[in-house]
């Protein structure tokens, strides 16, 4: 009988990895642009429309690490059509900017690197430590970033707004606070007119047409660029991916470094483990482009240069090196005739994209970091292993699925049977060029992360020496046959696995890779588990709770994260907490509700805790409470907020040659009926 229900059940898995396929429709412009074409009706009216560039962190170098995830922001600018009202004066402070930075750079590499290494200052980039000269350039450069951006007198209005509402409510009080807001208004006026942006224009024009879930992500690996779209606004989609990719000007390219900068000190700097986890993958990678962050080095990031940035451009921004990916309810030939009208357009690149050529060295011996702070205590082991396609690739896909879940064997025996871990996973990360495996755990009571690096070998040791039972492993395919299967049921989440697929292996691996993964057999994994896990091919991590540090676990909600996510968490609901406007929050609530279905599953966990916990800071606001925490660390406004004391009006333009008609580049509403 336990034969016939194996039997019963490899039926069932094969039955389902073998209806998983893709059918995509590919074709390739005369200037080397891929499109990859998916038609469904599943959600109707709806399209998932990207595109990505074959370029990641790994493809930099060390003096411009970060430039790839820049490029990200910057993409989001706009061009001599989109995000300016005058492109004239515009190019004129682009120009101003570039030299006055030229110079900034040119003093920072030279006499503030000198003072550094002679130990007369410690950072060569703090204006703190700036020379008279240093100083008046930078004075320089941000009255004109200020003027670009329509904030010239962004100071003297928010004092004027401090008097206005220091006026006695008397009939005296009232003149005086009328001829305060009458300098207000001229001074707003002035700095609009100066003022060559127009702020979001080009998430706005989106916006208005009906589109949704616009972002942009980088990995090490590619970098990729999506919106959901009405189906009757592909050509909009078309005419403004097209345009920022042929002209593209880098606005605000100087400006948004400070927001990059931000970004880094929140997602790493301010986390309790952040700079540890950013050491330790430097520790662990030795020469492959994997050992610097996806962000940047904090150096690096503050020595681009607009020339070095368009030349990082003119190499792996040009047709050749980009795909465009449409999932949705479309008729091809129609979204064909758009692309190439559009897309047709972009000149191809004279630079080749030069292969990645330096491969990860062998490690030789374990390699051990000791971390103290104020944190939960876990560990962190990694071994080097293979990188996408190799065909152990797959059986270290399948060990790790052995190993995790509810019904995993790290749950069954770390956190269920011995109680010393409140998470444990493994996992194999493969990337284009290398690969490796880890497992993580955190502490659960007075365990340590000693106990849980040598519960781990156990549970390896298992591996190596025993096959997986065929019951256990077959239930582990069975289950990765039907994620593998439900995936692909939503156009967002098929539009993702296809440009990462696409950006490494090829887009037709998503339709070969569940037949892989059920051909692994038990001995395939007691093989990898054997060839990649020795003792010198490790590097462990262990993260222990500084002496005198708070205890975790004030937060349920918190503590019920997966342990990965808990610093981000906290710090996120941190930022959280400064929110004093319940109708921006709602806004923000909104916004995220609207994008709940494209979350990937394995960030729902905190997308809910985030979301719960802005549902309690509008019912705190909204009760009367809720003044922000003094020692809450400060809010951050969006990457691309508008100021607060400037909102102009778009002003009217022509449309863009070659633009769709139904395109208005001032930021209304294409004149074509919506969904």
């Amino acid at each position: 009988m336990r034969q016939l229900l194996v039997l019963a059940s490899l039926l069932v898995a094969a039955a389902t990895a073998s209806a998983q396929q893709v059918d995509v429709q590919e074709f390739t412009l005369p200037n080397g642009m891929k499109f990859l074409l998916i038609p469904r009706t599943d959600q109707p009216n709806v399209i998932a429309a990207g595109w990505l560039a074959k370029v990641g962190s790994v493809n930099e170098r060390p003096g411009i690490t970060g430039i790839s995830h820049f490029f990200e922001h910057m993409m989001f600018k706009g061009t001599n059509t989109i995000g300016t009202r005058d492109p004239q004066k515009d190019a004129e402070y682009r120009a101003q900017q570039k030299a006055l930075r030229n110079q900034i750079n040119q003093l920072s590499w030279t006499t503030q690197y000198t003072r550094f290494f002679k130990g007369e200052i410690d950072d060569p980039w703090n204006p703190n430590n700036d020379t008279p000269e240093l100083k008046d350039l930078r004075a320089q450069l941000k009255k004109v970033m200020d003027q670009q951006q329509g904030r010239s007198s962004a100071d003297a209005i928010s004092k004027l707004k401090k008097d206005l509402a220091a006026v006695p409510k008397t009939d005296a009080g009232k003149a005086q606070g009328d001829d305060i807001q009458k300098q207000i208004s001229k001074l707003e006026l002035e700095q609009t007119a100066q003022s060559s942006i127009v702020k979001d224009e080009f998430d706005q024009i989106y916006t208005k047409a009906g589109g949704s879930g616009m972002n942009a992500f980088t990995s090490h690996d590619l970098t990729f660029f999506f919106i959901n779209v009405p189906s009757n606004k592909f050509e909009l989609w078309a005419w403004m991916e097209s345009d920022r990719l042929m002209d593209s000007v880098f606005r605000e390219f100087y400006s948004e470094r400070d927001v990059v900068h931000e970004e880094r000190r929140l997602r790493t700097e301010s986390t309790p483990t952040g700079r540890f986890q950013e050491q330790f993958e430097a520790m662990f990678w030795i020469s492959s482009g994997y050992s610097w962050p996806v962000i940047g080095w904090t150096s690096d990031l503050n020595s681009y240069t607009m020339d070095g940035a368009m030349e990082y451009w003119n190499t792996y921004y040009r047709p050749n090196n980009l795909v465009g990916v449409i999932v949705g309810d479309f008729k091809p030939e129609e979204v064909k005739a758009k692309i190439e009208q559009y897309f047709g357009r972009l000149e191809p690149g004279k630079v080749k994209p030069p292969q990645v050529v330096t491969l990860e060295t062998k490690q030789m011996a374990e390699q051990r970091m000791n971390a103290e702070g104020d944190f939960q205590p876990e560990v962190d082991v990694r071994y080097h292993t293979v990188a996408l396609g190799h065909k152990d690739g797959y059986a270290l896909d399948m060990m790790s699925e052995i190993l995790n879940g509810r019904t995993g064997r790290l749950y069954k025996t770390m956190i269920e049977g011995s109680s010393i871990a409140s998470s444990a996973r493994a996992n194999y990360d493969g990337r284009k060029y290398a690969g490796g495996f880890s497992f993580n755990a955190e502490t659960k009571g007075d365990s340590t992360p000693e106990q849980l690096e040598q519960a781990w070998y156990v549970e390896l040791k298992k591996l190596q020496d025993e096959l997986v039972p065929d019951r256990e492993l077959q239930k582990v395919k069975n289950g990765v046959a039907a994620d593998s299967y439900r995936r692909l049921q939503n156009n967002f989440s098929l539009l993702v696995q296809l440009a990462f697929a696409e950006s490494t292996l090829g887009w037709k691996e998503l339709n070969e890779m569940p037949k892989k993964l059920q051909a692994v057999t038990a001995a395939d994994i007691q093989r990898v588990a054997k060839t990649y896990f020795d003792a010198s091919n490790r590097s462990v991590a262990t993260y222990k709770r500084k002496a005198g540090a708070a205890t975790a676990g004030e937060d349920p909600d918190l503590a019920a994260l997966p342990a990965p996510m808990r610093a981000r968490a906290k710090q996120m609901a941190s930022q959280l907490m400064q929110s004093t406007d319940p109708a921006e929050l709602k806004q923000g609530l909104e916004a995220m509700e609207a994008q709940g279905a494209q979350v990937p599953p394995q960030m729902k966990p905190m997308f809910d805790y985030m979301k719960k916990k802005m549902q309690g800071r509008i019912a705190e606001l909204e009760a009367g409470g809720g003044a922000a925490p003094a020692a809450a660390a400060p809010a951050v406004a969006a990457p691309t907020a508008a100021p607060a004391t400037e909102k102009p009006a778009a002003k009217a333009k022509a449309p863009a040659k070659n633009a769709p008609a139904n395109a208005a580049p001032n930021a209304t509403a294409p004149k074509s009926g919506g969904q």
